[in-house]
């Protein structure tokens, strides 16, 4: 059953609690195989791949299963309904025009003596895009790493999966990443998928970039190969915290809660409530909701653990606690949400009003649903076009420039005991006419 707790103290202890529960003793365990699967990719690449697929997912692969054959691909179009291929299509259609508004200019400003400076931005050349299987097929997911990346102008990017039954991909997913612009797709997962995009192998390229969630072993594996290529994020369990009036309708408050718990049995689903009557009727109709749920022993175990409704004085510490938290999702359902909206610091992604559920921001809405978790939205943000995009300095200096600044150099650079630095500028200056060094 959802807990109701009223104390402000056991609040503030229980998201503690909830924020640290990735922090387990086995992670170093944990970490240990990750480290051995990864130099095992990176010395042995497709044989170790094969290897480590068959033992993690229990599937016998050759060499020339690894990549999604053009058949399969243009397959996957017979085996999803219209109503799909028509969701997915409005869903790509709001999540590229939301992430075209976030594509940073390039810039370059003239100053005075033709001091010219700027700022250019350019795509990484590869990106790696990774999907979670196992309890579901996410399409979502696929476009919101995707898309990003296309937008950006990435040249290459590609997806890699955990193949299901059969060595199956699910269809949803290859028309998805199709729809979004992704023709390769290998059927890989694990920290043997993350392996093989960030050394290469014999037949997956090394990349630049790696994007999109995973379990423990998959973040793991991001966390150890960063800085031999970047990562956008280490994502954690996906949480939900609803800030919730007397006038949130307890049926959709325990729903939203729910859909948050159906995804992990780490998942974590949190409200936080003014009003004692929302609290009782919000833990009842979660029980009434579970009863018939397809996934219903993973959500109870999500919501046994990792659930949670507390009874607070105001909305304003309401909003305390969650900066506190610093929510991967966070949903005001209340009456003036817009009014909250100023004094919260730190979410992944917020949710305003009693009509906007957190699953319109999972599917469609447009923006990412790849968000920080973990308390992680006190400094980090969702995925976006920023994270397959570097950025080049522009300086130009102008003869006139360089003396009018020459001195000041000269000065820094003996300051630091770098003569060579200050002779740079110094035989510039000097040679006030141009010789022919041929």
């Amino acid at each position: 059953m959802l807990r109701i707790i009223t104390q402000q103290t056991e609040v503030q202890a229980e998201l503690q609690r909830i924020c640290d529960r990735t922090q387990d003793d086995q992670v170093q365990h944990k970490e240990a195989t990750v480290r051995e699967v990864l130099q095992a990719v990176k010395r042995q690449g497709d044989k170790a791949v094969l290897h480590y697929t068959a033992e993690f997912d229990h599937q016998e692969l050759l060499v020339e299963d690894l990549r999604v054959s053009g058949s399969e691909l243009d397959a996957a179009y017979q085996q999803v309904s219209k109503e799909l291929l028509s969701a997915i299509r409005l869903a790509c259609q709001n999540i590229e025009a939301f992430h075209r508004q976030r594509v940073p200019k390039s810039w370059v400003e003239f100053g005075d003596l033709d001091v010219v400076l700027g700022k250019r931005y350019t795509p990484v050349d590869r990106a790696g895009l990774y999907v979670p299987g196992g309890r579901a097929a996410y399409p979502s997911t696929v476009l919101m790493n995707a898309i990003p990346a296309k937008v950006a102008g990435v040249p290459r990017r590609i997806i890699v999966t955990p193949p299901g039954v059969g060595k199956t991909v699910n269809a949803a997913v290859l028309v998805a990443a199709q729809e979004a612009g992704v023709q390769e797709i290998y059927r890989v997962g694990g920290a043997q998928a993350i392996a093989a995009l960030a050394y290469g192998t014999e037949t997956i390229p090394k990349v630049n970039v790696i994007t999109g969630p995973g379990n423990i072993y998959v973040t793991l594996a991001k966390k150890l190969v960063y800085g031999t290529v970047g990562i956008d994020s280490l994502a954690g369990p996906s949480e939900v915290l609803i800030i919730a009036d007397s006038g949130a309708n307890p049926e959709h408050v325990a729903a939203d809660l729910l859909a948050q718990a159906e995804h992990d049995p780490m998942a974590a689903a949190i409200l936080l409530t003014t009003d004692s009557k929302v609290a009782l009727n919000v833990q009842a109709a979660v029980e009434r909701q579970l009863l018939d749920h397809p996934r219903q022993t993973l959500t109870e175990k999500a919501i046994a653990h990792y659930g949670l409704i507390a009874i607070v004085d105001s909305l304003e510490v309401a909003v305390q606690l969650s900066n506190e938290f610093a929510p991967e999702h966070l949903e005001l359902e209340v009456a003036e949400p817009w009014d909250l909206l100023p004094n919260i610091r730190h979410a992944g992604a917020i949710f305003l009003g009693y009509s906007t559920p957190e699953a319109v921001g999972d599917y469609l809405a447009g923006p990412n649903h790849t968000l920080p978790t973990s308390g992680a939205a006190r400094y980090a943000s969702a995925l976006g076009v920023e994270t397959f995009l570097k950025h080049s300095s522009i300086i130009q200096y102008s003869p006139a420039a360089l003396q009018q600044v020459a001195g000041a150099i000269d000065v820094l650079a003996k300051a630091e005991g770098l003569p060579s630095h200050a002779q740079s500028v110094k035989l510039r200056v000097e040679d006030n006419e141009p010789k022919d060094w041929k």
